[in-house]
């Protein structure tokens, strides 16, 4: 299979751009999914391997809260040693919203991390407000803004936050695309998956009127909870964070590993009610990412498609002796995630190097570049060089020179001048030549007549 995909590579590119065919890869699983919308990447080399409507707004509900996250790891540098208090009015603001809460009482005094795992464990909404009220010292709306902030340095298009813990709002959206940027940099943060991999978590608060007693929390993402009577249980998922209002419907952040493959999944918008209003008991956001999951872990794999130094087509060369074609070489080796089914008609190649080069040319002198495509996906761009040095030849050299400055355009176009005015001035002279003849001839006659 190397073999076939890496000749199939060299030919393409000898013939420039090459259509998909009807059967190319389509990155397509063979299930429903009934999330609105939907992302799926490897974390192991971002490449995206599925998408639904991955740009469509959809409310992200409790995915709120790993930008909360972010923008707390910003701005509280230890949360391990960092104490927050509690503070009754900030839990009175969430009296009637219907907020999941992780049980905070007034008085509570907790360090960040603590009040970070009631957030993303239990999604907490009450541990979110704290938090945010805690780093903008009262502020949340100033809080919220630094949200809108961060997103907008990840890149997110389709993103605004309207609080801290992702309860409804008509101005509070985000899309598969966006939130796939947030969740991967989150997990690059100290403590994000080790708290988001936590089935359970017990902690106990340093004051308060609960102080010194052990509270447990569990986890709201199904997936790792290892119960037998679990059907959502996934024994190969390792975080992150749920998300649910009526509006937003049931929404989840997931990710899995396995023999050295990492996926990280996004599913916004499974509905949670029916067209009556009556609950669906089926967890559509959990279904989907499982499904979703172990569609990737067991359908792709990683391949490999180049080695450095194949060959990757030729070139045109001049003022070269004895040698008029360059072979061009892969500058590097690349190896993808790909379907374990794939077929070498499904790479599709864009090349773009110049008709000819010139001698003199040196050994990995970057002469173009080739795309490598599969299905809708671009895979990689790679450097095509030089397969070995060629030295110019002085004569062809020459020869080359005149011969570009007898087939240039300035040249003909002088050439034409000179041959137009020299017919002109051929005409001319002729002209000229016949009247003085014709002088001549009148002058005879009048002296013969005489």
């Amino acid at each position: 299979m190397k073999k076939a995909i890496a000749l199939l590579f060299c030919a393409f590119l000898c013939f420039g751009v090459v259509k998909a065919p009807a059967s190319a890869m389509s990155f397509q699983p063979d299930f429903p999914l009934s999330s609105q919308s939907a992302e799926l990447v490897s974390l192991d080399t971002n490449a995206v391997l599925f998408q639904k409507n991955p740009d469509k707004r959809m409310e992200p509900a409790s995915l709120t809260k790993i930008m909360t996250f972010i923008v707390i790891s910003e701005q509280v540098k230890d949360l391990d040693n960092t104490r927050i208090t509690v503070k009754k009015e900030v839990l009175d603001k969430l009296l009637g919203t219907g907020s999941s809460m992780s049980g905070l009482k007034s008085g509570d005094v907790l360090t960040a991390y603590q009040l970070a795992c009631c957030m993303l464990i239990r999604s907490g909404n009450d541990a979110a407000m704290v938090l945010a009220d805690y780093a903008s010292q009262g502020n949340t709306d100033a809080f919220v803004d630094r949200m809108n902030q961060e997103a907008a340095r990840l890149g997110c298009k389709n993103t605004h936050f309207a609080n801290p813990d992702g309860l409804h709002d008509p101005n509070h959206y985000t899309s598969a695309s966006d939130f796939m940027k947030i969740a991967k940099y989150a997990m690059k943060l100290p403590h994000f998956k080790e708290i988001t991999a936590k089935e359970v978590y017990t902690y106990k608060p340093a004051g308060g009127s609960e102080s010194g007693q052990t509270r447990t929390l569990w986890t709201t993402n199904l997936l790792i909870i290892s119960r037998t009577d679990n059907p959502y249980y996934y024994k190969y998922a390792n975080g992150t964070k749920t998300g649910h209002t009526d509006e937003s419907g049931y929404c989840l952040v997931s990710t899995a590993s396995a023999d050295g493959y990492s996926y990280l999944c996004v599913v916004l918008g499974a509905p949670s009610v029916d067209k009556n209003g009556k609950e669906i008991e089926q967890r559509g956001e959990m279904t989907d990412s499982k499904n979703l999951l172990k569609w990737a872990l067991n359908s792709f794999e990683w391949k490999k498609i180049l080695r450095k130094d194949d060959p990757c087509g030729e070139v045109n060369l001049n003022n070269a002796w004895n040698k008029d074609r360059l072979l061009l070489i892969s500058s590097q080796e690349y190896s993808a995630i790909l379907p374990k089914n794939l077929s070498s008609d499904s790479i599709v190649i864009t090349q773009n190097i110049p008709k000819s080069v010139d001698a003199p040319v040196k050994k990995g002198q970057k002469i173009g570049t080739a795309a490598l495509s599969c299905g809708n996906q671009r895979l990689v761009t790679i450097d095509l060089v030089a397969s070995e040095s060629v030295e110019q030849s002085a004569l062809l050299k020459t020869v080359g020179i005149l011969k570009s400055i007898f087939t240039s355009v300035w040249f003909i176009v002088i050439i034409s001048i000179i041959l137009a005015l020299t017919a002109l001035y051929t005409v001319l002279f002729l002209y000229t030549n016949q009247k003085r003849r014709k002088r001549k001839l009148k002058k005879v006659k009048k002296y013969r007549k005489f």
